[in-house]
């Protein structure tokens, strides 16, 4: 296993570290090694597509229903004669 030191960290998120620690009745070492697991395991890449993705956020506000406009006939192609 690999041992890692890290410098210049702040009293004050070591303080709060200590005391989640303390909460989870863990070392502060073990809580660590929690974090970072949970932080490099997450998944990168969305399981879903992007339309998926925006679909779940709206969905819990029901939708709307749109009008469709009525089609129109198309324009005359241009001419290079």
């Amino acid at each position: 296993m690999a041992s890692i030191t890290i410098r210049n960290l702040e009293d004050e998120v070591r303080t709060r570290l200590r005391v989640r620690a303390a909460g989870n009745g863990r070392s502060m070492e073990e809580e660590v090694r929690l974090i970072l697991r949970a932080a490099v395991g997450r998944k990168t890449v969305p399981e879903n597509g992007l339309g998926t993705a925006i679909h779940e956020l709206f969905k819990p506000f029901n939708g709307i229903d749109l009008e469709v406009p009525p089609r129109e006939l198309m324009r005359e192609p241009p001419r290079f004669d």
